[in-house]
């Protein structure tokens, strides 16, 4: 009788350590943003009061890396995304900050320097101004 009682506690008691292991395992991987600065600190790296975030540093930026054969020219709009006006970039401002910011999927090949994803980083957080 009693090794019964103890194979009954002993299973009772495997049952509850593999439930908590189970538990902590999804707890711990659970938090996935670690690693996405941009995602946990929205604007906090980014002086935008030092920095000139016009759309006509926009356009040149995008001109340089986007707009390139092959890539997001009217000739080409990969991803049906062109980005040759004002107002094509302000309708992917979203995209664009998601894509090339925080994801930094974009432009393949050839990163965006530091300062470039800062001064796309003000602009769109100015509000994507015309100017």
């Amino acid at each position: 009788m009693n090794k019964q009682k103890i194979q009954s506690f002993s299973s009772s008691s495997r049952w509850k350590t593999w439930t908590f292991l189970a538990i902590a395992i999804v707890l711990a991987t659970g938090c996935y943003y670690y690693d996405k600065e941009a995602l946990l600190y929205p604007n906090s790296t980014v002086d935008c009061s030092k920095i000139t975030a016009t759309y006509t540093v926009v356009k040149s930026i995008l001109t340089n890396k986007c707009n390139t054969a092959g890539c997001h020219n009217a000739a080409s709009a990969a991803g049906s995304v062109v980005l040759e006006t004002y107002d094509q970039v302000k309708a992917m401002a979203g995209r664009i900050r998601q894509r090339a910011i925080v994801d930094k999927t974009m432009p393949p090949g050839t990163p965006l320097t530091t300062s470039e994803i800062a001064v796309l980083t003000c602009w769109i957080n100015s509000g994507t101004p015309n100017n």
